[in-house]
């Protein structure tokens, strides 16, 4: 795990696009394509916005969702709302390049199949991310790996469901998909999170957090949640 700590989440967030930009000029270099999957949450909106003004080659970029609320369409606990807000309000990326969770069905785990075989036409079999951005709740959860939830010991497919967390069911990426990722780019800021961090620098699996693989992550934190303040 590689560690770097700033000023505050405006810092974290300018960080994160510049190692997002930087992956995928490298991605579409050697690969031809860069996918990458995000996480919601204020910083990450923050972060997508800031790749706008970063030199990215926007036509061989796809941008799949790391978990979603089960949710209508345009209701505003959905990360696709924020996520095309941040992204196609800022920058030319063609909308279609965002593949949205299909959580509208009334057939979910058949929507989780068909969201696992859209990742395959695109990040191959199994399906491997160039970047997967997670951030990390009070909690300990990432994604929507929730705390004492089934989805946590799912290891036989890469897309789940999860119980209900927070008042709404979840569509997520589990472990093997997350764990295959070339880079784990991990956003975590605030001081209610600082403790959870101390769990996950140290790999402790009894937070879900601490249960993604450390040799491929990047961690950028801002003082608060690393303890840091007045440093």
């Amino acid at each position: 795990m590689q560690m770097e700590v700033f000023e505050d989440g405006a810092a974290v967030a300018r960080r994160a696009a510049a190692v997002i930009a930087e992956n995928a000029r490298q991605a579409v270099s050697q690969r031809g394509k860069f996918v990458m999957a995000v996480s919601g949450g204020k910083t990450p909106w923050i972060m997508l916005r800031d790749l706008a003004d970063e030199q990215i080659p926007w036509g061989k970029v796809h941008v799949f969702q790391i978990d979603e609320r089960i949710a209508p369409a345009g209701d505003p606990d959905r990360n696709l709302r924020h996520l095309r807000e941040s992204l196609l309000s800022h920058a030319p990326l063609p909308p279609d390049q965002i593949h949205p969770m299909p959580v509208e069905s009334a057939n979910l785990e058949a929507s989780a199949a068909e969201y696992f075989a859209t990742l395959k036409d695109f990040a191959g079999n199994p399906p491997v991310l160039d970047l997967a951005h997670l951030g990390m709740g009070p909690d300990g959860h990432t994604a929507s790996l929730i705390p004492r939830d089934p989805v946590l010991d799912l290891t036989d497919r890469d897309i789940g469901l999860t119980g209900v967390y927070q008042g709404r069911r979840r569509m997520t990426m589990t472990y093997p998909l997350l764990n295959r990722s070339r880079l784990i780019l991990f956003l975590i800021t605030g001081a209610e999170k600082a403790h959870m961090l101390q769990l996950l620098c140290k790999a402790d699996p009894s937070i879900p957090s601490g249960r993604i693989r450390g040799d491929s992550m990047l961690l950028l934190a801002d003082k608060a949640a690393a303890g840091r303040a007045g440093n």
